[in-house]
């Protein structure tokens, strides 16, 4: 089915420009022309130096350190091309930025996830495409089509690969708990469960303040996958880690969709009981935040497919497995 739009375009902000070349490359297009400045008042400038006008854009935006100039750089490409008179413009976000503020949880606080979803709408972004929300809910703060995507099947494949007969997949928290069932459904492995209790005065960070951790199922003896949608400061996974040493663990990996990776979160993954840590490309990781058992895997053949269904008109999810989308 051909597109009604007369031609393909890919932009990229300066969020994950490497991912950007990498889905061009499947795609076999050239990734478009745009210039991204900034002045000395720190005013940030954009210009598309080719025409847009009535293509199929694709604005790809990793929402990366640093995070409020990323968010900036989309808005405004995306207010570019519609006043370039795009014929429609979809916004590529292989990670979405503040998934963790999706409720008010306690006083007076915003839903941020919420406010940025109406930014990016209001910026002219027609259609989202992203990877692994941190909630479902997410999905619900747009008025134009979302698809979301799923890391699973590619990090499900990773360890499925390695042959494993000793494979426990543990969830790191009871609320991510249905996601990792799907995950060790797929491996054909038990499911245990970690559950952390929080004190009531949590810094906003999730990963800390954990007062304490508790197991839910059996790991002496076993080859132990800790899943998570995404790894920031560390403490989390490495507190698990602590926990599954503890409870007689042969050995400890960890499979995370999102790389932040902010402060010392390497060092202290660097320094944890987990032999390598699968992820994802979705974030650019630095060489300096790099380590070895550090193990990163492309997303770009799937949002080069993605991308190319959308375009040609042809449905998305038929190319995941039922229980990669599952909840």
């Amino acid at each position: 089915m051909s597109s009604r739009f007369d031609e393909l375009r890919i932009l990229s902000g300066n969020g994950n420009p490497a991912l950007a070349q990498s889905i061009c490359g499947r795609l076999g297009v050239r990734l478009g022309d745009v210039t991204i400045t900034r002045f000395a008042n720190e005013n940030i400038f954009v210009r598309l130096n080719e025409s847009v006008r009535e293509k199929d854009v694709f604005v790809i935006q990793s929402l990366a350190s640093p995070l409020s100039d990323r968010i900036l750089e989309l808005l405004i490409m995306l207010d570019a091309c519609k006043r370039a008179s795009a014929g429609r413009v979809t916004a590529v976000l292989p990670f979405y930025a503040y998934g963790r503020t999706d409720k008010r949880d306690q006083p007076r606080v915003p839903i941020t996830a919420r406010l940025l979803a109406d930014m990016i709408q209001v910026a002219g972004a027609q259609q989202v495409v992203t990877i692994d929300l941190h909630a479902g809910q997410i999905q619900g703060f747009f008025s134009i089509p979302v698809d979301e995507l799923s890391s699973m099947p590619l990090l499900v494949r990773y360890f499925r690969d390695r042959g494993w007969d000793d494979v426990v997949v543990v969830s790191s928290d009871i609320g991510f708990a249905k996601r990792a069932r799907n995950f060790a459904e797929q491996l054909g492995t038990p499911l245990a469960i970690i559950e952390k209790r929080h004190p009531a005065r949590a810094d906003a960070e999730s990963e800390n303040g954990i007062e304490a951790m508790s197991l839910i199922g059996e790991v002496a003896g076993r080859r132990c996958i800790l899943v998570d949608d995404e790894v920031n400061t560390g403490r989390s996974l490495a507190s698990a880690a602590e926990l599954l040493e503890r409870h007689g663990a042969r050995e400890i990996y960890a499979a995370v969709a999102h790389p932040v990776l902010g402060g010392d979160g390497p060092e202290r993954l660097r320094a944890s009981r987990i032999r390598e840590l699968v992820t994802t490309d979705t974030l650019p990781v630095p060489a300096e935040k790099s380590w070895p058992g550090l193990r990163i895997l492309t997303v770009a053949p799937m949002l080069a497919e993605v991308i190319q269904r959308i375009h040609s008109g042809v449905s998305v999810h038929t190319i995941f497995p039922p229980r990669a989308l599952a909840r």
